[in-house]
């Protein structure tokens, strides 16, 4: 079955980076696009970042662009999310997602907190 495991979120203080990784397993996982989501309390999940299949196209949310950056590594089934000059607003439970594999799948998410 589809398995989607985050990993790498903690506590860390503004301006500060984390890099969060999302193992994925239980289908072709080169050939999905794969996507970070984020759901703060109170809010909404919203679309942080996207990439394709290849790793060629990359596209951010507003609020994360020049500072967050996402990638894959085809051959370990991984996708992973660099966090750098974090700020408070960045605070969220983060979710990785493969949006176009049946209805979505999703994983269980892992918490960031940016506070000093």
């Amino acid at each position: 079955q589809v398995q989607l495991v985050e990993s790498g979120g903690g506590l860390v203080q503004p301006g500060g980076s984390l890099r969060l990784s999302c193992a994925a397993s239980g289908f072709t996982f080169r050939i999905y696009s794969m996507s970070w989501y984020r759901q703060a309390p109170g809010k909404e999940r919203e679309l942080v970042a996207h990439i394709t299949s290849t790793g060629g196209t990359t596209k951010y949310a507003d609020s994360v662009k020049g500072r967050f950056t996402i990638s894959r590594d085809n051959a370990k089934n991984q996708v992973y999310l660099q966090m750098n000059s974090l700020k408070p607003e960045d605070t969220a439970v983060y979710y990785c997602k493969v949006p176009n594999l049946g209805s979505g799948y999703w994983g269980q998410g892992t918490q960031v907190t940016v506070s000093s």
